[in-house]
């Protein structure tokens, strides 16, 4: 189910244009579908038949991302393993100050070496009215004002849906345009794409490290772009939409937190509209990385900073509760082909 098949299904229903703008709106605050404004009658405004309709419509917009648990963590953070029409699973991460981190794809054709999502592959596609009910499912929760399109899944790979996505929410959903970010290894079609829209969103590029080779390795299916080239086109971006490209850095002890990359790091910044965010490995059970020592991210933070290169440090939400991106539903799909062979044995 789409976004088009919505609108198209209230038009079924005999919902006129403004009909339907309400009912999305509403939807999209997290409330019920009937929801009318203030001092009018809903029964008098929504002409019948589309009232008759909406419990059907409400049951199956439900369906599109149903809350399987909810893990909530010290930092203020929650995280959503999601169920999918289909039985697939999506995770989704509440974050503090009103921002939700949604997922695009089931799994992820780039295989990141460091990344729980990457090791199942690509499973499918996650519709733009699923991306959009993974908002909805925040918004019930608690006030949503940032959407980061950051989570399971490369958005670029889904791209059409993604873009139609962000249109929905940066429109209906009154979300600004600089508060949904699309985070990309760094597909072209991306920087071809996002200048054309309406509906501008920030970008984030996963960069993690300036050495080309070693980048190749750690993303092993991303588009060849080298790590100046991919700043460069991030940079006209940033210029165009006024807001600065925010580059993703997950810090691993011992591969890409060494002297030599932090220079590299000044070089490649050197005039650049962007700000780095580094990210502490979330280790994953049984893998080889590690997160580095918290005094040698502080040094980096102050070495960088120190430089100008504006830096923060984004730690992986959930990871008290063994959570990084990818983790819950890898725990989940686990689960359930276990119960599958304990039932086949019996």
């Amino acid at each position: 189910m789409y976004i088009s098949d919505l609108n198209q299904r209230l038009s079924n229903l005999g919902a006129q244009a403004v009909h339907r703008e309400r009912i999305v709106r509403a939807w999209l605050q997290g409330r019920a579908l009937h929801t009318g404004a203030r001092r009018c009658d809903t029964e008098a405004f929504l002409p019948l038949s589309v009232r008759q309709g909406l419990p059907q419509l409400t049951h199956d917009l439900d369906q599109l991302a149903r809350v399987r648990s909810e893990h909530p963590a010290d930092d203020g953070s929650v995280r959503l393993l999601l169920d999918l029409p289909d039985g697939q699973m999506v995770e989704s991460v509440l974050l503090p100050r009103d921002g939700v981190c949604i997922s695009t794809q089931v799994g992820c054709a780039v295989g990141c070496r460091f990344c729980m999502t990457g090791k199942s592959g690509l499973l499918r596609q996650v519709s733009s009215l699923e991306m959009v009910a993974q908002v909805v499912q925040a918004r019930r929760r608690r006030p949503v004002k940032k959407v980061v399109f950051m989570g399971m899944g490369e958005p670029a790979h889904n791209l059409d849906n993604v873009l139609e996505a962000i249109d929905v929410l940066g429109t209906d959903a009154f979300i600004g345009h600089k508060n949904l970010v699309l985070s990309t290894v760094g597909d072209r079609r991306v920087f071809e794409r996002l200048p054309t829209l309406r509906v501008k969103p920030a970008l984030a590029l996963s960069l993690h490290t300036t050495k080309a080779d070693l980048r190749v390795h750690l993303l092993p299916k991303a588009p060849i772009i080298s790590p100046e080239e991919l700043l460069e086109l991030g940079e006209s971006y940033a210029r165009l939409v006024n807001y600065p490209i925010q580059v993703q850095w997950t810090l691993l002890k011992g591969v890409n937190d060494g002297d030599d990359e932090l220079d590299a790091i000044l070089r490649l910044f050197k005039g650049k509209y962007a700000v780095l965010n580094l990210i502490p490995f979330n280790a994953l059970e049984g893998d080889d990385y590690q997160r580095p020592d918290g005094q040698r991210i502080i040094d980096i933070v102050r070495y960088l900073h120190s430089r100008g290169v504006i830096t923060k440090v984004r730690n992986s939400a959930g990871q008290e509760v063994d959570g990084g991106c990818g983790q819950l539903r890898a725990r989940a799909v686990d689960l359930v082909n276990t119960r599958r062979l304990q039932q086949r044995s019996v």
